[in-house]
């Protein structure tokens, strides 16, 4: 596996963190990891013609 570091705003890290203290996801590492597997299968359907594009809202700093 490849370590990635990343900066992410802090309403959204602490969304994250209540998901693993609720035992969504065992780590951070893993939910942000489900996160991923999510949109590059999102983006798969898209270009499979199964899903419209969607926009996605980036975040600015």
């Amino acid at each position: 596996m490849e370590r990635v570091t990343l900066r992410i705003p802090k309403q959204q890290i602490e969304e994250v963190e209540r998901m693993v203290e609720c035992g969504e996801y065992p780590n951070r590492s893993e939910a942000i990891r489900a996160a991923v597997r999510e949109m590059i299968a999102e983006e798969g359907e898209r270009h499979e013609g199964r899903d419209r594009p969607r926009k996605r809202p980036w975040a600015r700093a």
